[in-house]
């Protein structure tokens, strides 16, 4: 009896994990309403969200729906939703509908859209898309309701300075590349930029690989999409470099903080040969859209950025609450008031654990991937070892065809192209070395190239001696001593213990060069923590 009693136990309780629903949220956007006086605007925008919802609710929405009140509408199966918010200087509206999918059993979108306007601030609109399901995988293709696409085209909706397009923006002229290439740099924009190339050795030079239409919808109001004919890409290789340039029918993500001296390695390209194919087009169609989809879920904050429904009600029903508490309503309306607002505080509660959740599984594959790219990055760094190695024993030195770098503008470009996976620049020395003091460019260059070779290659036999070795005549490797210090490079903690420099102790920076530098167990590689100059430090 007490083992049936144990197996029922574990049935009910495979039945209950089987049958757990949970939130994921698919994306978010936060945008300003473009066209109009600030309440007419917002009023439009309203009638949309309503014009819309109605379309799908199987059935005509009440008149305090449309007279912009609360309410609160369910006709086959479906439930939709609107709170008013009005305080002293702010005017809040929040709507939430919930459509079951047409194919999956048991999945229902849930779209949020809040429209506000306070005192100082012309009407705001966020935009949630979130997905309840049991399903154990969660896959889709993210896209935006076509709720934006329809407030975007008749109102207009713009994030930052720049204005949200459901159709790629297709550079034309001289001017348009200059536009872009602002837009590229400016370290307002918050969207990433997704850049298809034509190219010029093609029958169609002006044709991009991929379907830059449908990227452009299944992507509004998370990015810009951008198609840049062959004979305009010389322009932005002339502008950033072949290194952050994107040409030749590749494909190219610039990420916000995008600028001429960016580590390229952090705005993802996919080259012409990785999307020619009908399924290369498509995958990189796809891993844009979830980049795009996720990045909104990172760059925004809820209730912050993007208001949540629940939120908004919960404020609404604590207004009404202690409304009703003053006006001295009686006990049972205050009760039922008092179960209204707990019930919603009970749906926020629920929202925030399900992100929570959802941040875990996002941290989780996070770092599996990273795991798995660590893996991978170490046996390519062996196999490249033994491959240089076999060079070496026939007289080929890996860098005795490298071309010294003859300008600081040039040399993070160098270091990427003639150094990957020996030695990596971290973002103090990348901006270090984009307008520096120190003037002996080609010496900067040897002592990288020692610090690949030589040094990289005594750190992975065990360490050798490397203190006070000679780079050169007068340049000496050397340790830093009490003046070690930690740096973050790619999550985790390193220590810059070593420095190669020369000048002596003179403090003119043009002479005094200094290259701080930590050795990476990881990746086998020197990680150069800063340069070409002294370090600053407070004391300094």
């Amino acid at each position: 009896m007490g083992s049936r009693t144990t197996n029922d136990g574990q049935g009910l309780s495979k039945i209950r994990s089987t049958q757990k629903v949970r939130e994921h949220e698919v994306l978010r956007i936060a945008a300003s309403l473009a066209f109009g006086a600030g309440t007419e605007r917002m009023e439009k925008a309203r009638r949309e969200v309503l014009t819309w919802a109605q379309r799908r609710s199987g059935g005509a929405l009440p008149e305090t729906a449309w007279s912009g009140n609360s309410f609160e509408y369910l006709a086959g199966g479906r439930t939709t939703m609107g709170v008013r918010l009005r305080t002293g200087t702010t005017d809040i509206w929040a709507f939430r509908a919930d459509d079951p999918d047409k194919e999956i059993p048991g999945r229902t979108w849930t779209t949020e859209v809040t429209l506000g306007q306070a005192h100082k601030t012309g009407p705001l609109l966020s935009l949630r898309l979130t997905a309840s399901t049991s399903e154990d995988e969660f896959q889709i293709e993210p896209h935006p309701p076509g709720l934006l696409h329809q407030i975007s085209r008749k109102c207009g909706l713009a994030v930052g300075a720049y204005k949200i397009e459901s159709k790629p923006w297709v550079i034309a002229s001289e001017d348009d590349i200059e536009k872009l290439i602002n837009m590229l740099e400016d370290s307002r924009r918050v969207l990433p930029i997704f850049i298809a190339s034509g190219d010029v050795r093609s029958k169609n030079p002006n044709s991009p690989l991929i379907n830059t239409g449908l990227l452009a919808s299944a992507t509004v109001g998370l990015a810009h999409v951008v198609v840049l004919p062959g004979e305009y890409t010389y322009s932005l290789s002339d502008k950033f470099g072949k290194m952050r340039s994107v040409f030749h029918g590749a494909v190219r993500v610039f990420m916000p903080g995008f600028s001429a001296s960016a580590n390229p390695y952090e705005h993802r390209l996919f080259l012409a040969d990785q999307i020619c194919s009908a399924h290369g087009s498509l995958q990189c169609v796809h891993l844009l859209r979830l980049l795009a989809a996720n990045h909104s879920l990172f760059r925004t904050r809820l209730d912050h950025d993007v208001m949540t429904f629940s939120a908004v009600r919960t404020y609404s029903l604590k207004i009404e609450q202690e409304r009703g508490i003053n006006d001295g309503s009686s006990y049972l309306k205050q009760l039922e008031s008092a179960q209204r607002r707990i019930r919603s505080l009970e749906d926020e509660l629920k929202e925030a654990k399900d992100w929570e959740q959802q941040l875990s599984d996002f941290h989780k594959a996070a770092e599996d991937r990273a795991k798995s790219v660590e893996a991978h990055l170490r046996g390519a760094t062996i196999r490249i070892q033994n491959l240089t190695e076999c060079l070496e024993k026939y007289g080929n030195r890996e860098d005795d065809d490298v071309t010294m770098p003859t300008s600081w503008g040039d040399f993070a470009d160098w270091c990427d192209k003639n150094l990957v996976g020996r030695l990596v620049l971290a973002p103090a020395a990348r901006r270090g070395v984009s307008k520096p003091d120190f003037t002996d460019v080609s010496l900067a260059a040897r002592c990288l190239l020692w610090l690949a070779d030589e040094c990289r290659k005594r750190r992975m036999e065990g360490g050798g001696k490397i203190s006070e070795s000679v780079v050169e005549e007068g340049v000496r490797n050397s340790s830093c001593g009490g003046d070690s210090y930690e740096f973050e490079f790619c999550g985790q903690r390193l220590v810059a213990d070593w420095h190669v420099k020369c000048g002596g102790n003179t403090r003119d920076p043009s002479r005094c060069l200094r290259i701080y530098y930590a050795w990476d167990q990881q990746s086998m590689q020197i990680v150069i923590s800063d340069m070409p100059g002294h370090r600053r430090t407070g004391a300094s």
